[in-house]
């Protein structure tokens, strides 16, 4: 599947075009998975609930793909690359019917290749529902599992910070700043984490918090802060971040104009 042909949500939730709308019964086809993130370790297996509280029967087929998320952070469905898990992936069934309220197990499983590449590799699986024969109106419902392989070896954990901007999204006042992920793990950035201390001829204008994000091996992403201070004009910015667990602490000090 091409990218950008589904939108997947920060908890993993991809829905393709429905062209119908909801009764006040409640939606015909309503699926949830739990846990909505795998992660495995090696060659190993999870098992994952899914569950259909739709008000009609439905039949899932389960496939895998690429995932990838792009510089603000959007999940998407991506082409399997160098750092893909989804060839690595195998799944039962493959098919699942779900009555309304009905619950069945998917076991996800990973065998990783011998000379795989140390730290994360990721992919999703994905639960397509099939349309309703003599139904009125198609409804199709996807829902996104993202799966995170570790393959061992050297962890490595090196964060790089790039350039720092201001910018506005609607009424709001940001400050974006570009963050490398160099290392060959997932980080993902909690908003204590993550922290800009903006100052004025020395003395303290605001202390800013980021919006938590994940940043993927080998990619980078924006990391945005919130501004809701006063202030016009030049600072300093001192940037400070940290990896997950406090690791690969890494720092930077920029001069920019709010």
């Amino acid at each position: 599947m091409m990218a950008g042909a589904v939108r997947v949500t920060a908890v993993a939730l991809a829905l393709v075009p429905a062209t119908a709308g909801t009764s006040a019964a409640g939606p015909p086809v309503a699926l949830t998975a739990a846990p909505a993130r795998v992660t495995l370790k090696g060659s190993a297996q999870a098992a994952v609930r899914v569950t259909n509280s739709g008000t009609r029967r439905v039949v899932v087929d389960v496939t895998r793909a690429g995932f990838g998320l792009d510089l603000r952070g959007r999940p998407r469905i991506v082409r399997r690359g160098a750092r893909s898990a989804a060839r690595w992936l195998m799944f039962r069934p493959s098919h699942v019917a779900l009555k309304p309220g009905g619950s069945a197990s998917l076991v996800v499983a990973s065998k990783v290749p011998l000379r795989a590449e140390p730290g994360d590799h990721d992919a999703v699986v994905l639960l397509t529902s099939r349309p309703r024969a003599k139904a009125r109106v198609a409804v199709r419902m996807r829902l996104g599992i993202v799966v995170v392989v570790r393959a061992p070896g050297r962890v490595e954990r090196r964060l790089q910070l790039g350039p720092l901007r201001a910018a506005r999204r609607g009424r709001a006042r940001l400050l974006e700043l570009v963050v490398r992920n160099r290392g060959n793990v997932t980080e993902s950035l909690e908003r204590r984490s993550a922290l800009i201390a903006l100052s004025h001829d020395g003395r303290r204008v605001a202390t800013l918090v980021a919006v938590s994000r994940t940043l993927r091996p080998r990619t980078s992403g924006i990391v945005q802060f919130q501004y809701r201070g006063r202030r016009r004009g030049w600072v300093t910015a001192r940037v400070v971040i940290s990896g997950e667990q406090g690791r690969s602490v890494v720092r930077r000090t920029y001069r920019i104009r709010l």
